[in-house]
């Protein structure tokens, strides 16, 4: 049994607010049909509260501090910069299901670049809210533009998501591609087609 979980993440089982949502947790466990009080269950609404802690803990941060640093001594490059594969772990807002996949983030400094971790970053603390894929593609892409003012933004993820392929419609292979572009990618074809080129290269499709 594991039960680690972020431990930098403040859990206080004893806070008021803490107690009434364990007590939420223990009534859809009776909902299922189980018993609450038996031996594997007995702190699984204290497991889960501290679980949704780290879930969701982009409630708690400004992706825009993540972008606040930036570089200027960079020899006057204003090619693509494009981060891939970041790892997407996040749930549907609908039914609280994991949509698990891949977010692709380039853009097209003008005169400053941020450290590559940083839009990983951007990508977590959006990930680590209630969504749908489509808004989080937006809010990447307009948070990246907003703060760098590059000369073009271009975000794309691609998930699967657990709510239709293990309920509903159960299509385990779909995946779901989404894509926002701003700027230089949206108004010259050719710095969108490099872009998607430089993504499926590394992809290797």
């Amino acid at each position: 049994m594991n039960d680690d979980f972020d431990s930098s993440i403040p859990f206080d089982p004893s806070d008021p607010k803490n107690v009434e949502a364990m007590g939420h947790v223990r009534a859809l466990l009776e909902y299922v049909g189980d018993d609450p009080d038996r031996e594997g269950l007995a702190d699984t609404p204290k497991r889960v509260l501290a679980a949704f802690k780290e879930y969701f803990s982009g409630y708690t941060e400004d992706p825009r501090e993540h972008l606040m640093k930036t570089f200027e001594e960079v020899e006057g490059y204003d090619e693509i910069v494009l981060v891939s594969d970041i790892d997407v772990h996040s749930h549907c807002e609908h039914h609280l299901a994991p949509f698990v996949g891949k977010a692709h983030v380039a853009y097209i400094p003008d005169g400053r670049v941020v450290g590559l971790s940083k839009l990983a970053r951007v990508v977590d603390v959006f990930a680590k809210r209630l969504q749908v894929q489509e808004k989080m593609t937006m809010q990447i892409a307009q948070v990246i533009e907003e703060v760098l003012q590059p000369k073009g933004v271009a975000v794309v993820i691609q998930c699967q998501h657990f709510c239709m392929c293990h309920r509903g419609v159960r299509k385990p292979n779909s995946w779901t591609t989404t894509s926002k572009l701003t700027g230089s990618f949206l108004k010259n074809p050719a710095s969108r087609l490099e872009v998607f080129r430089l993504i499926q290269m590394h992809r290797g499709d």
